[in-house]
């Protein structure tokens, strides 16, 4: 009677540990995965291999099924608007952005997936931002602070172009790349973002992470993939927030960039 006790005992051990194996693949199965696309605006429409051919190949190969845009919620519908009526985008913000108008949103028509508007981004915001800097820079008693900050800009630039790979979307998507960047932002953040208000770096971002947030809170564990595109230069911020998410999956972009270089 002890042997079969403990047998039963034993097997309905075996059976949880395998239920809890099972629930974690589950749990695994469903985390939403994630991948954070640097993009480089106007270059697209110059760059020999870094451009809207290329971008178009990227995220067929990705096959989000949602894209968490760099646009202001307040100017999707007038964009997506003018897009279903003959096929362009006229609305001031996001015709600025060649990913958009000559990629992601031609990509609609024949891809699943759903583009949501992320963007902290506004236009007082923005206008008032571009006065002050000009302010400072031309206040003599800021001298200091904006020469410190034209020649963090001037070492990115040169630590930048030293590495050989200008627009180069593997480098792009390395930690190196972020470092780079940091040099000239975590200086301009430093002595500006307080007094910028809500236009200055870490405040932007902030903005712009409420939003991703948002979107990924209202999806969570639903095992879908979510593509994040934003200029590169906010790529190392929004990665450092994502990796404290236990929620998601967070993908390299490598593996991505090596299948449509072999095509």
């Amino acid at each position: 009677m002890r042997v079969l006790h403990f047998a039963i005992i034993l097997g309905m051990v075996v059976s949880f540990v395998g239920c809890g194996n099972q629930t974690s693949s589950k749990e695994e199965k469903s985390k939403n995965e994630v991948l954070v696309l640097g993009t480089i605006h106007g270059g697209h429409l110059t760059d020999s291999v870094y451009n809207i051919t290329y971008l178009d190949k990227l995220i067929r190969e990705i096959q989000p099924d949602y894209i968490l845009a760099e646009i202001p919620p307040d100017r999707m519908e007038a964009a997506m608007a003018g897009f279903k009526r003959d096929d362009s985008i006229s609305e001031p913000r996001v015709r600025r952005f060649p990913e958009y108008v000559d990629v992601i949103f031609p990509l609609t028509k024949e891809l699943d997936f759903e583009i949501i508007p992320t963007a902290g981004w506004t236009k007082p915001m923005a206008d008032r931002r571009s006065q002050q800097l000009r302010a400072i820079s031309q206040d003599s008693t800021r001298r200091t602070d904006w020469l410190a900050y034209t020649e963090a800009n001037k070492r990115s630039q040169e630590a930048y172009k030293a590495t050989g790979k200008v627009n180069d979307p593997y480098f792009i998507h390395t930690h190196a790349y972020d470092s780079i960047q940091d040099i000239a932002l975590q200086t301009y953040n430093r002595l500006f973002n307080v007094e910028l208000g809500l236009g200055g770096w870490e405040n932007i971002n902030i903005a712009h992470y409420w939003n991703i947030e948002k979107a990924l809170e209202q999806h969570r564990y639903q095992g879908k993939r979510f593509l994040i595109v934003y200029g590169a230069g906010h790529k190392g911020w929004f990665l450092r927030q994502l990796k404290k998410r236990d929620d998601i999956s967070l993908l390299d972009m490598e593996p991505f960039l090596n299948t449509i270089s072999k095509k």
